[in-house]
C-alpha cells in the first residue's frame, strides 16, 4: 500500500484526522509494507519551507525518523513512473507532486492511501476502501 504525503505525516503525527478505518489499513499492511514515494520527502519539506506545516523538530530530523517509523519503505521515483505521471489517463490536476504519487501507485500495482478529493475522485488509481467500478 501506498499512502500519500498528508497521511504519512498524519500518521507519524498521531494526528486525529486519521480514522479508525485508516488506522487498521495502516496496522494490516505494516508487516508487508507501507511505502512512500520520494517525492512525499521533497513535498514535507517544501511545506515546511513555506510555513503550511510546522514540525515539532528541523525537518531533516523529522524525516529521518518518519523514513524509518515501522514499515515504512521509501519508492524512488523511476523513468517508468515520471513517464507515466505525465500521461495519467483522463482528467487529472496539474500538482507535479500529485501526478507522481498517482503514477508510482499505478506503476506498482499499488493501493492508495489518501484523503486528497482530487484524488480520491480520479478513476484510474486504485484507492485503499474506494471502489470505482
Amino acid at each position: 500500500m501506498l499512502i500519500d504525503t498528508h497521511i504519512w505525516v498524519w500518521w507519524v503525527a498521531g494526528d486525529p484526522r486519521l480514522t479508525d478505518k485508516h488506522l487498521t489499513a495502516i496496522a494490516r499492511e505494516q508487516s508487508s509494507g507501507i511505502y512512500v514515494s520520494i517525492i512525499s520527502v521533497w513535498e514535507v519539506a517544501k511545506l515546511v519551507e513555506h510555513g503550511r506545516l510546522m514540525l515539532s523538530v528541523p525537518v531533516a530530523d523529522w524525516l529521518k525518523a518518519a523514513e524509518t517509523y515501522p514499515g515504512v519503505s521509501l519508492l524512488p521515483l523511476t523513468t517508468e513512473i515520471l513517464i507515466d505521471s505525465t500521461q495519467l489517463p483522463g482528467e487529472f490536476h496539474k500538482d507535479p507532486a500529485d501526478q507522481m504519487i498517482v503514477a508510482t501507485a499505478r506503476v506498482h500495482g499499488m493501493n492508495l492511501m489518501t484523503m486528497d478529493a482530487k484524488i480520491l475522485g480520479y478513476p484510474h488509481v486504485d484507492l485503499v476502501g474506494v471502489n470505482h467500478s
